[in-house]
């Protein structure tokens, strides 16, 4: 295809057709529940939604859990009878006339059959452990699956001003190890509860064998709940510490590895390293003290259920002396309390979980209780086939509440197919323009039309289908560049993919890449020079073929004569599409009939470029300025790395045509 079959399906597509999403819709279902909104309940009571969405195999993994611990509880039980009548057995035959005495047989039939019971039920034990262990963490995975999800679609709906104040790796943190350990909690927290719930089973069995006993065994839980109640005060504070040093230690590392060439540039590592240490050493401190913590009271939990140990065989053994107690029960309530020991050891595990969730939870529900500001309306209406009409009706907008105005009372009408060149200083309000357009911030007084209607009155989806934006600082992703210019078509035909490419001046060096447009680009695209990132920005959106096409200085990258090339073809691209161009190139303000000169955040002059420059000095001293600047930039990028006449460098025109 050409640049002209590119203009042709635009014609087309303005021919009346039903606006349909250009991206694909995803084939996963939403979550089946979410987190409760109310904020007045506890973090657990607000996650408990999501549980029950999943309880049926919750539930029938916990009961197998429970099944397998009650035969587990069976067997000493039947191990204590075994050794009982066995004892009893021995002692009457033995003081019975030789001729009176059951033959071995007999005996040895009654310990097989014992044996064969006790290796039974283990068996059964095991296959219940087994089946209820799928099942626990197929849940487990289910319920994670769901709260990142949630997480994910939540902060793809808060606007750009939540991104502008929060620290991307405080949120990677948050969506990440946060979610693990409330995942964590919410499926292994119950499991562990029933564990716990097996010492009450045997302590029902104990009671209905010996009640001295069983109340003996069982002295020592109470100062168990006391000092683990205890323990879950002291460990809070310490665990949402913790979480919160990982995120800051998550940050810069993050920053680090986004920011290296600035890094780098500036010979900063050690200083860096040094932020790093002092990051890391605050979250030390944290562990030591979640470390200490533990070491002072996880013991104590542990090793008092064994204090009824020791309790049962004093006053059992007295007992058995005495011929008020059998051998065999001793010898059961031991491996009961054996057994116990495994549910107290663990129930340190589960305070220590509990409030490392809870502090998690608390990070994750600060995300999740952000209110979208920039929502569809009830009733919101597809923008569907738009005419390219743009009206910014006396716009004002601060990027905060009560921070200074960036635009003030801004007025402009574009009409339907019209080009437009945005020009003023930096921090004019040019880009804020362009931004609000496609409503990745809303104005804070007046209103944006498009086709004469306030944009707030569409759909966000169908409106940013119809206005194409090419940011001044292109992002791709770490996929081949084919993948990227299909970014919002990623049905698109190849053909469709070159003509873009071509009409972005693209072509040429994709073709020279090892791969072509299948060479993968590494992180944020930074592979490729800065004007080839440019190129390839400019062909994913046009690919897409907008009605209202909106350039944030989109060519600033790239060298004036591969400029000139793309505004040929951009030209042609441009007629009968509205089209909004941040320029500061004198090359790129003639691609628009008409010029906008933004000063201190509204319209102080508008006409062409001819009419400005002889009526309004400020417009031409922002294009003196425009071109000192870029003089100065181009002087010193040819010295610093001896950039072709073309402005790619020598690197990346080499024989091989790999990507640098």
């Amino acid at each position: 295809m050409s640049v002209s079959a590119l203009t042709q399906d635009h014609d087309e597509s303005s021919a009346g057709s039903p606006w349909l999403p250009a991206l694909p819709v995803s084939r996963y279902g939403p979550p089946r529940a979410g987190i409760d909104p109310d904020r007045d309940k506890t973090w657990l009571r607000r996650a408990l939604p999501i549980v029950k969405a999943h309880r049926v195999l919750f539930l029938l993994s916990l009961s197998l859990s429970f099944a397998g611990l009650f035969l587990q509880v069976e067997i000493p039980l039947l191990l204590g009878s075994a050794v009982n009548r066995s004892l009893l057995a021995y002692t009457k035959q033995k003081d019975l006339p030789a001729g009176q005495r059951r033959p071995e047989s007999h005996y040895e039939h009654l310990l097989y059959r014992d044996f064969g019971l006790i290796i039974g039920l283990a068996v059964a034990a095991g296959l219940c452990w087994y089946f209820s262990r799928r099942l626990l963490m197929n849940t487990a995975y289910r319920i994670e699956f769901d709260l990142r999800n949630i997480m994910y679609s939540h902060l793809s709906r808060l606007p750009f001003s939540f991104y502008d104040r929060v620290q991307s790796g405080q949120l990677i943190s948050r969506a990440n190890s946060d979610i693990r350990s409330v995942q964590m909690y919410l499926v292994f927290g119950p499991s562990i509860l029933v564990q716990c719930l097996i010492a009450v089973v045997a302590f029902g069995f104990m009671l209905s064998i010996n009640v001295v006993l069983a109340l003996v065994a069982m002295a020592a839980m109470p100062f168990v709940f006391i000092i683990g109640v205890r323990m879950r005060k002291v460990l809070f504070p310490v665990s949402w510490l913790i979480q919160s040093r990982l995120a800051d230690v998550a940050t810069i590392v993050d920053e680090n590895i986004n920011g290296v060439r600035i890094v780098k540039s500036f010979a900063a590592e050690g200083q860096q390293l040094n932020a790093l240490a002092r990051a890391a050493e605050k979250l030390r401190w944290a562990y030591v003290k979640d470390a200490d913590i533990r070491a002072r009271y996880t013991p104590l939990v542990q090793n008092l259920s064994q204090a009824g140990l020791a309790l049962v065989i004093l006053v059992g053994g007295y007992q058995a002396i005495h011929d008020h107690l059998q051998v065999g029960t001793i010898l059961t309530f031991s491996f009961w309390i054996v057994m116990l020991q495994s549910p107290f050891q663990i129930l340190g595990m589960l305070i220590m979980l509990g409030q490392r969730a809870a502090a998690s939870a608390k990070r994750i529900y600060e995300v999740l209780d952000e209110e979208p500001s920039i929502t569809d309306r009830p009733g919101a209406l597809d923008l569907v086939d738009s005419r390219g009409e743009v009206a910014f009706d006396h716009v004002s907008f601060a990027y905060s509440d009560g921070g200074p105005l960036v635009l003030d009372d801004f007025d402009l009408h574009v009409s339907p197919g019209e080009t437009v060149a945005l020009v003023g200083r930096t921090g004019s309000g040019k880009s804020t323009v362009t931004r609000m357009l496609a409503r990745f911030y809303d104005v804070s007084d007046g209103a944006i039309r498009v086709d004469g209607v306030d944009i707030r009155d569409y759909t966000l989806t169908s409106l940013r289908n119809q206005v194409g934006i090419v940011l001044d600082e292109p992002f791709l992703f770490s996929m081949s560049i084919r993948d990227n210019i299909a970014y919002g078509k990623p049905d698109a035909d190849f053909a469709d993919i070159e003509a873009a490419a071509k009409a972005a001046g693209a072509d040429g060096f994709i073709c020279g890449l090892t791969g072509g447009y299948d060479a993968v680009v590494g992180e944020r695209g930074y592979t490729l020079s800065g004007g080839q990132r440019q190129r390839i920005a400019i062909a994913r959106t046009l690919l897409v073929n907008p009605p209202i096409l909106v350039l944030d200085d989109a060519t600033s990258a790239i060298d004036i004569k591969v400029e000139q090339s793309i505004h040929r073809n951009l030209s042609a691209l441009m007629q009968g599409r509205t089209t909004l161009i941040v320029a500061h190139r004198l090359s790129t303000i003639s691609l628009a009939t008409r010029v906008v000169l933004i000063d201190g955040g509204h319209v102080v002059a508008d006409g062409t470029h001819q009419q400005l420059l002889a009526t309004t000095p400020l417009y031409g001293e922002i294009l003196a300025r425009a071109e000192e600047l870029e003089a100065k930039e181009n002087a010193h990028e040819e010295n610093a790395h001896g950039e072709t006449a073309h402005g790619e460098t020598a690197h990346e025109e080499t024989a091989h045509g790999e990507v640098r």
